[in-house]
C-alpha cells in the first residue's frame, strides 16, 4: 500500500514539473531546465503509467498524442458564433470606424478617448478550445463560423495547447478563441526534410498549418511544428470574468494559455496609428507571419453595448498591411461564367509570388474595367493580392508595352455554350442567356446546391461535379438524386469506398428544411436571410410558388428587384421542371407553420427600433416583431405604436417620448417575446 502510494505521488510530481516547464518554456518563453531532463523526466512518467494504467489520466502530458486513426472529421456546432472581423485598409478607415464607435455609444468629444486592445493579426487558422473543470474537452476549426469541425485529437499534440489549465479562479466552462499558426523557422525546417525526401513542399506557413490540423493521424501532426495563440473567449459558465479584454488574456495567460507578447492597450485611433505603424515596421522581423493588426474596444460594457452584425462585432476590426504588389505578364484573357450566368474577365499571369502564394491568375471584374486599365495581351501589370486575399490586376504598366501586344476583345457569345450574352440594364455585367443549357451555368448551380449552407452534400466537391458534368452523368441538380454506383465508380479517381460516401450523403440531404432548399436553388439575389423569410412567411412550397409581386413584396427584406427574380423563376418551365423532380426524387420538408396575418398579435401595429441590445442585434429584433405581424419602420411618427429602445438611442427616443408613444426597454421587450413564444 505505501509503495502504490509512493509511485502515485512520484507520478503527480513528474506531472506538475512537466507542466511547469511546458509552461515555461511555451507560454512565457523561459526555458528552466535542459532538454534531456525534460526528456528523462517524460520517460520516467511513461513508464510508471505503463506499470500503473490505473494511474493514467487523459491530461497527463504523457497523452498529447492519440493512437487512434479518424476516418473522417465530426462537426461542432458553435454555442457563439465564431464572428469574422471587418477590414481596414488606410488611416482614414480607421478614423471612420472610430467615428461609428462614438455615434452608437453618444459619446462627445471630451469623451472621445476610447481604450483599445491592440493585438498582432497572426496569418493562421481561427481554433475554438473548450475547457471544463479546466480539462480540455474539444478542439474545433471555426468552419464557417456556426459550424466547424473537431479537431480535438490534433490540438492536443500542440505544446501551447495546456490539456488541463493551471492556477485557479477559472470558469467552470470556458470556452478559448485563438490561431494556430506556424512560425517561419519550423515551416522551413519541415519544408527543408519535405525536399530530401522528395515531397512535395508547403506554399507557406499558413497552409501548411491548415494541412496539419486536418490530418486524421495525430501523429502527424504532432510532428508538425504548430503553436497557438489566444485572442480571446467565447461561452464561459460557473464563473466570473474581468470587465476588460486585456484582463481577461491576462487571466487566459496565468490558466497556462499563450497570448501574444506584442499585445497592448492604447487609448485614442491616434495611438492605435502609432501601434500600426511601429508594428508594421517589425513585421519581417517577427518569428511568424502576421497580415495585420485587430483593435478591439477594451471594455467589455462598451462591446456589449455596440452588439453584432450578421458576420462581425461592430467592436472591433482589422486594419490591414498594405496589400503586397509584384509585376508580372499578362499570357492571355479567358472568360469565366458563373451561376448567374455571368461573365468574369480573367487575366492568365506569367506566375508571380506575391503575398505568400504564387499567383497565375487575376481577375480583371468586367469589360468595364478592362477599359478603365487598357489591359492588353501582352503587357507588363502590376499584381496585387487585395487584403492578401484575392489576386487582381492594378495596373499597366505602359513604359513597358510591347509592340505585339493585343487588345483584350470581350466575348458577344457564351465562351462555354455559345447562347448570347446581354448586359444588365444597369451595371456592367454581362450575363449568358443559355440557362441550364450552359454547362459552366450547371457546374455552378450543382456546386450552390451541394454547399453546406443549401443541400450540405458532403463529398460533392469541385472536380467531382465537373466530371459528372463533362461525363453527361447531371444535366441539373436534380441529376445528382439519379446517380447510380455503377456510374460512379466509372469516373476516374472513385473507389468504392467514396461512392458509398457520396450516395449516402445525397441520401440524408432529402430531408431539409423549406428555407435552405429555396436558398439551394440559387434564385439570383436569394441569399439565406432571404430563403428564411420566404419560407416563414408563406410556409409552403406552393403557396410559395404561387405568389404574387404584391404578395411577395410583403415579405420583410423582399423588394422589387427580388419579387422580380422570383417571379422569373417560377414562369420558367424549366426551373420548375427541376423542382418537381427534385421532390420526385424524394426531397422533403416539412411546412412552416403560419398564422393568419389577422391572427397574429402585433397585427396592424407599426414598432420601432432603437439603440443598440444586448441580447441580439437590431435586424433580428425586427425579424422577431415581423413574426409577430407587426411592421417595422425606421423613423417615429403619430402612427408609431411602440418602440423599443436599447442604449444609445437618440432622436428617436426623444420623438417617441414627444409623441407620447409607449417605449419598452430590452428587458420589456424580450419579457413580450418570451410571452408570445418567439424568444426562449
Amino acid at each position: 500500500m505505501a509503495a502504490a502510494l509512493q509511485v502515485q505521488r512520484e507520478v503527480e510530481s513528474l506531472r506538475q514539473r512537466l507542466d511547469d516547464w511546458n509552461y515555461r518554456y511555451y507560454v512565457l518563453d523561459d526555458p528552466s531546465v535542459p532538454d534531456a531532463e525534460y526528456d528523462r523526466c517524460m520517460q520516467r512518467l511513461r513508464q510508471l503509467e505503463q506499470a500503473y494504467p490505473e494511474l493514467l489520466r487523459a491530461d497527463s502530458p504523457s497523452q498529447r498524442v492519440g493512437a487512434t486513426l479518424l476516418s473522417q472529421f465530426a462537426p461542432v456546432t458553435h454555442e457563439l458564433p465564431m464572428l469574422s472581423l471587418d477590414n481596414a485598409f488606410s488611416a482614414q478607415d480607421m478614423r471612420d470606424f472610430n467615428r461609428r464607435l462614438l455615434e452608437r455609444l453618444g459619446m462627445g468629444a471630451r469623451e472621445s478617448e476610447l481604450a483599445f486592445a491592440c493585438e498582432p493579426k497572426l496569418d493562421g487558422i481561427a481554433v475554438s478550445l473548450l475547457y471544463r473543470d479546466g480539462v480540455l474537452e474539444r478542439g474545433a476549426t471555426r468552419g464557417d463560423g456556426t459550424t466547424g469541425e473537431d479537431i480535438t485529437h490534433n490540438v492536443r499534440t500542440i505544446r501551447t495547447v495546456p490539456l488541463r489549465l493551471r492556477g485557479r479562479g477559472y470558469p467552470q466552462v470556458l470556452e478559448v478563441r485563438g490561431e494556430v499558426y506556424m512560425p517561419r523557422a519550423g515551416f522551413e525546417q519541415l519544408n527543408a526534410r519535405a525536399r530530401a525526401r522528395g515531397e512535395k513542399t508547403f506554399v507557406n506557413p499558413r497552409n501548411a498549418a491548415a494541412g496539419s490540423l486536418r490530418q486524421l493521424d495525430a501523429q502527424v501532426t504532432a510532428r508538425r511544428p504548430l503553436q497557438m495563440c489566444c485572442y480571446g473567449v467565447g461561452l464561459t459558465a460557473g464563473g466570473k470574468l474581468p470587465p476588460r479584454h486585456a484582463a481577461i488574456m491576462q487571466c487566459l495567460r496565468q490558466w497556462g494559455l499563450r497570448i501574444n507578447p506584442e499585445s497592448a492597450v492604447v487609448n485614442g485611433i491616434a495611438a492605435c496609428e502609432h501601434y500600426f505603424d511601429r508594428l508594421a515596421s517589425r513585421r519581417a522581423s517577427l518569428a511568424y507571419d502576421i497580415d495585420g493588426v485587430v483593435f478591439k474596444v477594451n471594455e467589455l460594457s462598451l462591446q456589449q453595448r455596440l452588439g453584432t452584425m450578421s458576420r462581425a462585432p461592430r467592436w472591433a476590426i482589422a486594419r490591414k498591411f498594405p496589400a503586397q504588389e509584384e509585376m508580372t505578364r499578362v499570357l492571355d484573357v479567358e472568360f469565366q461564367v458563373g451561376r448567374t450566368g455571368a461573365v468574369t474577365p480573367v487575366a492568365r499571369l506569367e506566375p508571380v509570388f506575391v503575398g505568400g502564394v504564387t499567383v497565375s491568375n487575376a481577375t480583371l471584374h468586367n469589360a468595364d474595367e478592362i477599359q478603365r486599365l487598357d489591359v492588353r495581351i501582352g503587357d507588363t501589370v502590376t499584381v496585387r493580392r487585395a487584403g492578401d486575399v484575392i489576386p487582381q490586376v492594378v495596373s499597366v504598366v505602359a513604359a513597358e508595352r510591347p509592340a505585339a501586344a493585343r487588345p483584350v476583345v470581350f466575348p458577344q457569345r457564351c465562351p462555354v455554350c455559345n447562347s448570347p450574352l446581354e448586359r444588365e440594364s444597369q451595371g456592367a455585367v454581362w450575363r449568358c442567356l443559355g440557362g441550364l443549357v450552359c454547362a459552366a451555368q450547371q457546374k455552378a448551380a450543382i456546386r450552390h446546391f451541394a454547399s453546406r449552407r443549401a443541400m450540405d452534400i458532403d463529398g460533392l466537391g469541385d472536380k467531382l461535379v465537373e466530371q459528372l458534368v463533362d461525363a453527361g452523368l447531371v444535366a441539373n441538380v436534380a441529376g445528382l438524386y439519379q446517380l447510380q454506383r455503377e456510374q460512379l465508380l466509372g469516373l476516374e479517381r472513385m473507389g468504392e469506398k467514396s461512392a458509398d460516401n457520396l450516395l449516402q450523403a445525397l441520401d440524408a440531404s432529402r430531408q431539409t428544411s423549406l428555407a435552405r432548399f429555396i436558398y439551394a436553388l440559387g434564385i439570383r439575389e436569394v441569399g439565406e436571410a432571404t430563403a428564411g423569410n420566404l419560407a416563414r412567411h408563406f410556409g409552403s412550397w406552393e403557396t410559395l410558388a404561387a405568389a404574387s409581386r404584391d404578395q411577395l413584396l410583403a415579405v420583410p427584406d423582399v423588394g422589387p428587384v427580388v419579387a422580380d427574380h422570383l417571379l422569373q423563376f417560377f414562369a420558367s418551365r424549366s426551373s420548375m421542371q427541376v423542382v418537381e423532380q427534385l421532390r420526385a426524387s424524394g426531397v422533403h420538408w416539412p411546412d412552416v407553420e403560419v398564422s393568419a396575418p389577422q391572427a397574429l398579435p402585433l397585427a396592424g401595429q407599426t414598432w420601432v427600433v432603437t439603440g443598440t441590445l444586448d441580447s441580439m442585434g437590431r435586424s433580428e429584433a425586427r425579424a422577431r416583431l415581423q413574426e409577430l405581424g407587426a411592421r417595422v419602420a425606421g423613423s417615429v411618427s403619430a402612427k408609431t405604436s411602440r418602440v423599443v429602445a436599447g442604449p444609445g438611442a437618440g432622436g428617436k427616443l426623444s420623438r417617441a417620448t414627444e409623441l407620447g408613444i409607449e417605449v419598452l426597454d430590452e428587458a420589456a421587450f424580450l419579457a413580450l417575446l418570451r410571452e408570445q413564444g418567439v424568444v426562449p
